[in-house]
Protein backbone atom coordinates (compact mmCIF):
# COMPACT_ATOMS: atom_id res chain seq x y z
CA UNK A 1 0.00 0.00 0.00
CA UNK A 2 2.84 2.37 0.85
CA UNK A 3 4.51 1.61 -2.47
CA UNK A 4 1.25 2.36 -4.32
CA UNK A 5 0.89 5.69 -2.49
CA UNK A 6 4.46 6.60 -3.33
CA UNK A 7 3.93 5.80 -7.01
CA UNK A 8 0.71 7.81 -7.10
CA UNK A 9 2.42 10.80 -5.53
CA UNK A 10 5.34 10.58 -7.93
CA UNK A 11 3.03 10.20 -10.91
CA UNK A 12 0.96 13.17 -9.76
CA UNK A 13 4.09 15.29 -9.34
CA UNK A 14 5.35 14.34 -12.80
CA UNK A 15 1.95 15.01 -14.35
CA UNK A 16 1.80 18.42 -12.66
CA UNK A 17 5.29 19.31 -13.86
CA UNK A 18 4.44 18.14 -17.35
CA UNK A 19 1.25 20.17 -17.31
CA UNK A 20 3.11 23.30 -16.26
CA UNK A 21 5.69 22.72 -18.99
CA UNK A 22 2.95 22.31 -21.56
CA UNK A 23 1.18 25.45 -20.31
CA UNK A 24 4.42 27.44 -20.50
CA UNK A 25 4.67 26.70 -24.22
CA UNK A 26 1.06 26.37 -25.34
CA UNK A 27 -0.76 28.57 -22.81
CA UNK A 28 1.76 31.18 -21.59
CA UNK A 29 -0.93 33.39 -20.05
CA UNK A 30 -2.12 30.53 -17.85
CA UNK A 31 1.45 29.64 -16.86
CA UNK A 32 2.19 33.27 -16.06
CA UNK A 33 -0.87 33.62 -13.83
CA UNK A 34 -0.21 30.38 -11.92
CA UNK A 35 3.59 30.30 -11.70
CA UNK A 36 5.40 33.15 -13.42
CA UNK A 37 3.65 36.08 -11.78
CA UNK A 38 4.07 34.95 -8.14
CA UNK A 39 7.72 34.08 -8.71
CA UNK A 40 8.49 37.35 -10.48
CA UNK A 41 6.63 39.41 -7.90
CA UNK A 42 8.59 37.74 -5.10
CA UNK A 43 11.92 38.15 -6.91
CA UNK A 44 11.11 41.81 -7.59
CA UNK A 45 10.11 42.48 -3.97
CA UNK A 46 13.16 40.90 -2.33
CA UNK A 47 15.80 42.17 -4.78
CA UNK A 48 14.41 45.61 -5.66
CA UNK A 49 16.75 47.78 -3.60
CA UNK A 50 19.92 45.84 -4.42
CA UNK A 51 19.01 45.69 -8.13
CA UNK A 52 18.45 49.44 -8.29
CA UNK A 53 21.75 50.04 -6.51
CA UNK A 54 23.70 47.76 -8.86
CA UNK A 55 22.06 49.37 -11.94
CA UNK A 56 23.03 52.86 -10.72
CA UNK A 57 19.43 53.94 -10.18
CA UNK A 58 19.91 55.27 -6.66
CA UNK A 59 20.87 58.73 -5.37
CA UNK A 60 22.36 59.99 -2.16
CA UNK A 61 19.73 61.12 0.36
CA UNK A 62 19.28 64.76 1.23
CA UNK A 63 21.25 66.26 4.09
CA UNK A 64 18.27 66.31 6.45
CA UNK A 65 17.35 62.71 5.69
CA UNK A 66 20.95 61.56 6.15
CA UNK A 67 21.17 63.42 9.48
CA UNK A 68 17.92 61.91 10.80
CA UNK A 69 18.94 58.41 9.67
CA UNK A 70 22.37 58.65 11.26
CA UNK A 71 21.53 60.41 14.53
CA UNK A 72 17.90 59.57 15.25
CA UNK A 73 17.28 56.16 13.68
CA UNK A 74 20.89 55.12 14.38
CA UNK A 75 21.12 53.38 11.04
CA UNK A 76 23.63 53.45 8.24
CA UNK A 77 22.85 55.98 5.52
CA UNK A 78 22.07 54.17 2.26
CA UNK A 79 21.41 55.46 -1.28
CA UNK A 80 17.76 56.10 -2.11
CA UNK A 81 16.12 54.12 -4.97
CA UNK A 82 12.92 55.20 -6.75
CA UNK A 83 9.92 54.76 -4.45
CA UNK A 84 7.43 52.06 -5.42
CA UNK A 85 3.98 53.62 -5.65
CA UNK A 86 2.00 50.77 -7.14
CA UNK A 87 2.41 47.18 -8.32
CA UNK A 88 -0.33 45.83 -10.57
CA UNK A 89 -0.37 42.34 -12.10
CA UNK A 90 -1.79 41.80 -15.59
CA UNK A 91 -2.44 38.77 -17.76
CA UNK A 92 0.93 39.27 -19.46
CA UNK A 93 3.18 40.79 -16.81
CA UNK A 94 3.57 43.33 -14.02
CA UNK A 95 3.08 47.10 -14.02
CA UNK A 96 5.16 48.97 -11.45
CA UNK A 97 4.76 52.71 -10.91
CA UNK A 98 7.86 54.42 -9.54
CA UNK A 99 8.37 57.91 -8.08
CA UNK A 100 11.80 59.12 -9.15
CA UNK A 101 13.96 60.82 -6.50
CA UNK A 102 15.65 64.13 -7.25
CA UNK A 103 18.64 63.48 -9.47
CA UNK A 104 17.13 60.70 -11.61
CA UNK A 105 15.28 61.10 -14.91
CA UNK A 106 13.25 58.64 -17.00
CA UNK A 107 16.13 58.28 -19.47
CA UNK A 108 18.29 56.79 -16.70
CA UNK A 109 15.74 54.05 -16.06
CA UNK A 110 15.23 53.44 -19.79
CA UNK A 111 18.96 52.96 -20.26
CA UNK A 112 18.90 50.19 -17.63
CA UNK A 113 15.82 48.36 -18.92
CA UNK A 114 17.85 45.45 -20.33
CA UNK A 115 19.67 44.95 -17.02
CA UNK A 116 16.39 45.06 -15.11
CA UNK A 117 14.96 42.44 -17.48
CA UNK A 118 17.75 39.99 -16.69
CA UNK A 119 17.74 40.77 -12.96
CA UNK A 120 14.05 39.90 -12.57
CA UNK A 121 13.92 37.12 -15.17
CA UNK A 122 11.18 38.56 -17.41
CA UNK A 123 10.87 38.63 -21.17
CA UNK A 124 11.06 42.42 -21.51
CA UNK A 125 10.93 45.64 -19.48
CA UNK A 126 9.52 48.77 -21.10
CA UNK A 127 9.83 52.11 -19.32
CA UNK A 128 7.09 54.69 -19.91
CA UNK A 129 6.96 58.18 -18.43
CA UNK A 130 3.43 58.68 -17.10
CA UNK A 131 3.83 62.20 -15.71
CA UNK A 132 6.70 64.39 -14.47
CA UNK A 133 8.60 62.51 -11.81
CA UNK A 134 6.82 59.18 -12.39
CA UNK A 135 7.62 56.23 -14.64
CA UNK A 136 5.92 52.89 -15.18
CA UNK A 137 7.87 49.67 -15.59
CA UNK A 138 5.89 47.40 -17.91
CA UNK A 139 7.25 43.90 -17.47
CA UNK A 140 6.09 41.07 -19.73
CA UNK A 141 6.52 37.54 -18.51
CA UNK A 142 6.45 35.94 -21.96
CA UNK A 143 6.70 36.85 -25.63
CA UNK A 144 3.28 38.39 -26.28
CA UNK A 145 4.09 38.89 -29.97
CA UNK A 146 4.47 35.15 -30.56
CA UNK A 147 0.69 34.68 -30.52
CA UNK A 148 -1.04 38.01 -30.75
CA UNK A 149 -4.15 38.47 -28.66
CA UNK A 150 -5.49 42.00 -28.57
CA UNK A 151 -6.69 43.40 -25.21
CA UNK A 152 -10.39 42.94 -24.60
CA UNK A 153 -11.03 46.67 -24.33
CA UNK A 154 -9.36 47.42 -27.69
CA UNK A 155 -12.11 48.77 -29.93
CA UNK A 156 -12.32 51.61 -32.48
CA UNK A 157 -13.59 54.90 -31.10
CA UNK A 158 -13.61 58.49 -32.32
CA UNK A 159 -10.69 58.46 -34.78
CA UNK A 160 -8.61 55.93 -32.83
CA UNK A 161 -8.17 52.43 -34.28
CA UNK A 162 -6.29 49.67 -32.40
CA UNK A 163 -4.39 47.80 -35.12
CA UNK A 164 -1.62 45.84 -33.41
CA UNK A 165 -0.16 44.67 -30.11
CA UNK A 166 2.93 46.22 -28.55
CA UNK A 167 5.61 44.05 -26.97
CA UNK A 168 4.59 45.39 -23.54
CA UNK A 169 1.10 43.90 -23.95
CA UNK A 170 -0.76 47.14 -24.70
CA UNK A 171 -2.61 47.95 -27.91
CA UNK A 172 -0.93 50.06 -30.57
CA UNK A 173 -3.53 52.55 -31.75
CA UNK A 174 -3.64 54.54 -34.95
CA UNK A 175 -4.81 57.94 -33.67
CA UNK A 176 -5.62 60.27 -36.56
CA UNK A 177 -6.06 63.28 -34.30
CA UNK A 178 -2.48 62.97 -32.98
CA UNK A 179 -0.74 61.57 -36.09
CA UNK A 180 -2.90 62.59 -39.04
CA UNK A 181 -0.54 61.48 -41.82
CA UNK A 182 1.28 58.14 -41.78
CA UNK A 183 3.67 56.00 -43.81
CA UNK A 184 3.83 52.19 -43.74
CA UNK A 185 6.88 50.48 -45.27
CA UNK A 186 7.93 46.86 -45.65
CA UNK A 187 9.13 44.18 -48.02
CA UNK A 188 6.95 41.57 -49.70
CA UNK A 189 5.29 39.16 -47.23
CA UNK A 190 6.32 41.35 -44.30
CA UNK A 191 2.76 42.02 -43.12
CA UNK A 192 1.89 45.36 -44.71
CA UNK A 193 -1.35 44.02 -46.17
CA UNK A 194 -2.33 42.51 -42.82
CA UNK A 195 -1.74 45.87 -41.14
CA UNK A 196 -3.89 47.59 -43.77
CA UNK A 197 -6.64 44.99 -43.33
CA UNK A 198 -6.82 45.59 -39.59
CA UNK A 199 -6.84 49.31 -40.19
CA UNK A 200 -9.68 49.13 -42.74
CA UNK A 201 -11.67 46.77 -40.52
CA UNK A 202 -11.46 49.28 -37.66
CA UNK A 203 -12.13 52.34 -39.80
CA UNK A 204 -15.17 50.64 -41.35
CA UNK A 205 -16.87 50.84 -37.96
CA UNK A 206 -16.39 54.62 -37.65
CA UNK A 207 -18.36 57.45 -39.31
CA UNK A 208 -15.65 58.37 -41.80
CA UNK A 209 -15.32 58.45 -45.58
CA UNK A 210 -12.81 55.89 -46.84
CA UNK A 211 -11.03 56.67 -50.11
CA UNK A 212 -8.94 53.97 -51.75
CA UNK A 213 -6.09 54.46 -54.23
CA UNK A 214 -4.94 51.05 -55.44
CA UNK A 215 -3.02 51.19 -58.70
CA UNK A 216 -2.51 47.44 -58.75
CA UNK A 217 -5.80 47.32 -60.63
CA UNK A 218 -7.65 47.24 -57.34
CA UNK A 219 -6.63 43.73 -56.32
CA UNK A 220 -6.14 44.78 -52.68
CA UNK A 221 -8.97 47.23 -52.06
CA UNK A 222 -11.73 46.41 -54.55
CA UNK A 223 -13.14 43.71 -52.25
CA UNK A 224 -13.77 46.41 -49.62
CA UNK A 225 -15.97 48.41 -52.02
CA UNK A 226 -19.16 48.25 -49.88
CA UNK A 227 -17.54 50.57 -47.33
CA UNK A 228 -15.50 52.79 -49.69
CA UNK A 229 -16.70 56.23 -50.73
CA UNK A 230 -14.25 56.25 -53.63
CA UNK A 231 -11.83 53.85 -55.29
CA UNK A 232 -9.42 54.44 -58.17
CA UNK A 233 -7.19 51.83 -59.74
CA UNK A 234 -5.09 53.75 -62.31
CA UNK A 235 -2.71 56.71 -61.97
CA UNK A 236 -4.91 58.81 -64.31
CA UNK A 237 -7.96 58.30 -62.11
CA UNK A 238 -5.82 58.88 -59.02
CA UNK A 239 -4.80 62.30 -60.36
CA UNK A 240 -8.45 63.23 -60.90
CA UNK A 241 -9.48 62.00 -57.45
CA UNK A 242 -6.68 63.87 -55.70
CA UNK A 243 -7.70 67.06 -57.53
CA UNK A 244 -11.22 66.64 -56.13
CA UNK A 245 -9.82 66.16 -52.62
CA UNK A 246 -7.71 69.32 -52.94
CA UNK A 247 -10.82 71.24 -54.02
CA UNK A 248 -12.69 69.78 -51.05
CA UNK A 249 -9.86 70.90 -48.79
CA UNK A 250 -10.11 74.47 -50.08
CA UNK A 251 -13.89 74.47 -49.58
CA UNK A 252 -13.45 73.30 -46.01
CA UNK A 253 -10.90 76.02 -45.32
CA UNK A 254 -13.49 78.53 -46.53
CA UNK A 255 -15.95 76.99 -44.07
CA UNK A 256 -13.49 77.39 -41.21
CA UNK A 257 -12.82 81.01 -42.19
CA UNK A 258 -16.55 81.84 -42.22
CA UNK A 259 -16.98 80.56 -38.67
CA UNK A 260 -13.73 81.99 -37.31
CA UNK A 261 -12.12 78.69 -36.26
CA UNK A 262 -8.84 77.05 -37.22
CA UNK A 263 -9.77 73.38 -36.88
CA UNK A 264 -12.69 71.32 -38.13
CA UNK A 265 -13.22 69.91 -34.62
CA UNK A 266 -13.98 73.40 -33.31
CA UNK A 267 -17.08 73.58 -35.50
CA UNK A 268 -20.53 72.66 -34.12
CA UNK A 269 -21.32 69.03 -34.79
CA UNK A 270 -24.11 69.80 -37.28
CA UNK A 271 -21.69 71.89 -39.38
CA UNK A 272 -18.68 69.59 -39.12
CA UNK A 273 -17.83 67.83 -42.41
CA UNK A 274 -17.19 64.12 -42.34
CA UNK A 275 -13.55 63.03 -41.82
CA UNK A 276 -11.85 61.49 -44.87
CA UNK A 277 -9.13 58.82 -44.70
CA UNK A 278 -7.19 58.32 -47.95
CA UNK A 279 -5.66 54.84 -48.20
CA UNK A 280 -2.83 54.71 -50.77
CA UNK A 281 -1.59 51.21 -51.58
CA UNK A 282 1.91 51.01 -53.13
CA UNK A 283 2.68 54.71 -53.46
CA UNK A 284 5.55 54.08 -55.91
CA UNK A 285 2.98 53.42 -58.66
CA UNK A 286 1.94 57.09 -58.40
CA UNK A 287 5.50 58.37 -58.74
CA UNK A 288 6.97 56.17 -61.44
CA UNK A 289 6.49 57.03 -65.12
CA UNK A 290 7.07 54.95 -68.23
CA UNK A 291 7.01 57.72 -70.85
CA UNK A 292 7.66 61.44 -71.05
CA UNK A 293 3.96 62.12 -71.58
CA UNK A 294 3.29 60.83 -68.04
CA UNK A 295 5.43 63.53 -66.39
CA UNK A 296 2.63 66.09 -66.27
CA UNK A 297 0.29 63.60 -64.56
CA UNK A 298 2.99 62.70 -62.06
CA UNK A 299 3.52 66.37 -61.21
CA UNK A 300 -0.19 66.81 -60.54
CA UNK A 301 -0.32 63.74 -58.30
CA UNK A 302 2.78 64.68 -56.30
CA UNK A 303 1.69 68.29 -55.88
CA UNK A 304 -1.76 67.24 -54.66
CA UNK A 305 -0.35 64.72 -52.19
CA UNK A 306 2.11 67.24 -50.77
CA UNK A 307 -0.61 69.88 -50.39
CA UNK A 308 -2.89 67.43 -48.60
CA UNK A 309 -0.09 66.23 -46.33
CA UNK A 310 0.89 69.79 -45.41
CA UNK A 311 -2.52 71.32 -44.77
CA UNK A 312 -5.35 68.79 -44.70
CA UNK A 313 -5.05 67.87 -41.02
CA UNK A 314 -6.99 70.92 -39.89
CA UNK A 315 -9.95 70.12 -42.12
CA UNK A 316 -10.20 66.40 -41.36
CA UNK A 317 -8.53 64.74 -44.37
CA UNK A 318 -5.92 62.16 -43.44
CA UNK A 319 -3.38 60.20 -45.51
CA UNK A 320 -2.40 56.57 -44.97
CA UNK A 321 0.40 55.80 -47.44
CA UNK A 322 1.85 52.33 -47.95
CA UNK A 323 4.80 51.10 -49.98
CA UNK A 324 7.91 48.92 -50.14
CA UNK A 325 10.35 51.84 -50.46
CA UNK A 326 9.85 55.56 -50.35
CA UNK A 327 13.02 57.49 -51.05
CA UNK A 328 14.55 60.05 -53.36
CA UNK A 329 14.88 57.46 -56.15
CA UNK A 330 11.15 57.89 -56.77
CA UNK A 331 11.89 61.37 -58.04
CA UNK A 332 11.14 64.97 -57.22
CA UNK A 333 8.77 65.50 -54.30
CA UNK A 334 9.13 62.08 -52.65
CA UNK A 335 11.38 63.27 -49.82
CA UNK A 336 9.26 66.36 -49.25
CA UNK A 337 6.10 64.26 -48.98
CA UNK A 338 7.74 61.75 -46.65
CA UNK A 339 8.75 64.55 -44.28
CA UNK A 340 5.05 65.41 -43.76
CA UNK A 341 4.10 61.85 -42.75
CA UNK A 342 4.55 61.90 -38.98
CA UNK A 343 3.24 58.41 -38.21
CA UNK A 344 5.70 55.66 -39.20
CA UNK A 345 5.32 51.88 -39.24
CA UNK A 346 8.21 49.88 -40.72
CA UNK A 347 7.89 46.11 -41.21
CA UNK A 348 10.69 43.76 -42.19
CA UNK A 349 12.88 45.36 -44.86
CA UNK A 350 15.46 43.97 -47.25
CA UNK A 351 18.09 46.65 -46.73
CA UNK A 352 19.15 49.20 -44.14
CA UNK A 353 18.40 52.13 -46.45
CA UNK A 354 14.67 51.32 -46.49
CA UNK A 355 14.58 51.26 -42.68
CA UNK A 356 16.37 54.62 -42.64
CA UNK A 357 13.77 56.06 -45.03
CA UNK A 358 11.04 55.37 -42.50
CA UNK A 359 12.77 55.79 -39.16
CA UNK A 360 16.06 57.68 -39.34
CA UNK A 361 14.49 61.13 -39.17
CA UNK A 362 12.08 60.35 -36.30
CA UNK A 363 13.57 57.43 -34.31
CA UNK A 364 17.16 56.71 -35.42
CA UNK A 365 17.78 54.18 -32.64
CA UNK A 366 14.97 52.01 -34.05
CA UNK A 367 16.63 51.53 -37.45
CA UNK A 368 18.68 48.44 -36.44
CA UNK A 369 15.56 46.83 -34.90
CA UNK A 370 13.66 47.01 -38.20
CA UNK A 371 16.52 45.26 -39.95
CA UNK A 372 16.46 42.35 -37.50
CA UNK A 373 12.79 41.36 -37.83
CA UNK A 374 12.74 37.64 -38.76
CA UNK A 375 10.96 36.39 -41.87
CA UNK A 376 8.96 33.82 -39.90
CA UNK A 377 7.12 36.55 -37.98
CA UNK A 378 5.04 38.43 -40.58
CA UNK A 379 3.16 41.38 -39.19
CA UNK A 380 5.98 42.38 -36.85
CA UNK A 381 7.02 46.01 -37.24
CA UNK A 382 8.59 49.01 -35.57
CA UNK A 383 6.06 51.77 -34.93
CA UNK A 384 6.63 55.38 -33.93
CA UNK A 385 3.88 56.71 -31.68
CA UNK A 386 2.56 60.23 -31.24
CA UNK A 387 4.93 60.94 -28.32
CA UNK A 388 8.02 60.43 -30.47
CA UNK A 389 8.93 57.11 -28.88
CA UNK A 390 8.93 53.79 -30.70
CA UNK A 391 7.95 50.22 -29.93
CA UNK A 392 7.91 46.81 -31.57
CA UNK A 393 4.43 45.71 -32.58
CA UNK A 394 2.75 42.80 -34.32
CA UNK A 395 -0.55 42.81 -36.18
CA UNK A 396 -3.04 40.04 -35.34
CA UNK A 397 -3.96 37.73 -38.19
CA UNK A 398 -7.12 38.96 -39.90
CA UNK A 399 -8.43 37.16 -42.93
CA UNK A 400 -9.57 38.97 -46.03
CA UNK A 401 -13.03 37.47 -45.55
CA UNK A 402 -13.31 39.05 -42.08
CA UNK A 403 -12.56 42.51 -43.46
CA UNK A 404 -15.01 42.04 -46.34
CA UNK A 405 -17.69 40.98 -43.86
CA UNK A 406 -17.03 44.08 -41.74
CA UNK A 407 -17.23 46.33 -44.80
CA UNK A 408 -20.57 44.80 -45.76
CA UNK A 409 -21.89 45.00 -42.19
CA UNK A 410 -21.07 48.70 -41.87
CA UNK A 411 -21.86 49.71 -45.46
CA UNK A 412 -24.66 51.90 -44.10
CA UNK A 413 -21.99 54.19 -42.60
CA UNK A 414 -20.83 55.34 -46.04
CA UNK A 415 -21.52 59.10 -45.84
CA UNK A 416 -23.27 61.23 -48.41
CA UNK A 417 -20.36 62.79 -50.31
CA UNK A 418 -21.49 64.14 -53.72
CA UNK A 419 -17.99 65.23 -54.76
CA UNK A 420 -16.83 61.60 -54.62
CA UNK A 421 -19.80 60.08 -56.44
CA UNK A 422 -17.94 59.83 -59.81
CA UNK A 423 -15.37 57.60 -58.09
CA UNK A 424 -17.82 55.46 -56.13
CA UNK A 425 -16.82 51.79 -56.62
CA UNK A 426 -19.05 49.03 -57.88
CA UNK A 427 -20.01 46.48 -55.28
CA UNK A 428 -19.68 42.81 -56.31
CA UNK A 429 -22.62 40.59 -55.51
CA UNK A 430 -20.27 38.07 -53.92
CA UNK A 431 -16.53 37.64 -53.47
CA UNK A 432 -14.98 34.25 -54.34
CA UNK A 433 -12.61 32.70 -51.84
CA UNK A 434 -9.92 32.20 -54.50
CA UNK A 435 -9.34 32.56 -58.19
CA UNK A 436 -10.36 35.36 -60.58
CA UNK A 437 -13.60 37.23 -60.19
CA UNK A 438 -16.36 35.81 -62.37
CA UNK A 439 -19.38 37.71 -61.06
CA UNK A 440 -20.77 40.85 -62.55
CA UNK A 441 -20.67 43.92 -60.31
CA UNK A 442 -23.67 46.05 -59.55
CA UNK A 443 -23.70 49.77 -58.74
CA UNK A 444 -24.05 50.90 -55.14
CA UNK A 445 -27.48 52.13 -54.15
CA UNK A 446 -28.13 54.48 -51.29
Amino acid sequence: MADLTMWLEATGALAGAGGLGYAKVRAPRVYWSLVGMPLTWGRFTFSYRSTMDVCGLTVQPSGLRAFMTRNVARREVQPVPPKIRRVRPTSTGLRVTLRLPAGLEPADVMASSERLRHAWGVHSVTVVETKPGFVELRMTGHDVLRRVRMPRNAAPHDLVVPVALREDGTAFERDYRKAPMALTLGANHSGKSMYQRNLIKGLAQLPVALVGIDCKRGVEQSAFAPRLSALVTTPDDAASLLAVLVAEMEDRFDLLARHGVSDVWELPEHLRPVPVVVLVDEVAELFLISAKKDEERRERIVTALIRLAQMARAIGIYLEICGQRFGSELGKGATMLRAQLTGRVVHRVNDKQTAEMGLADVAPDAVPVAGLIPMDRPGTAVAVDSTGGWSKIRTPHTSRAEVIAACREFAHLVPDFPALDPFRPLVPTEVPAAGPSLVKPRPVTD
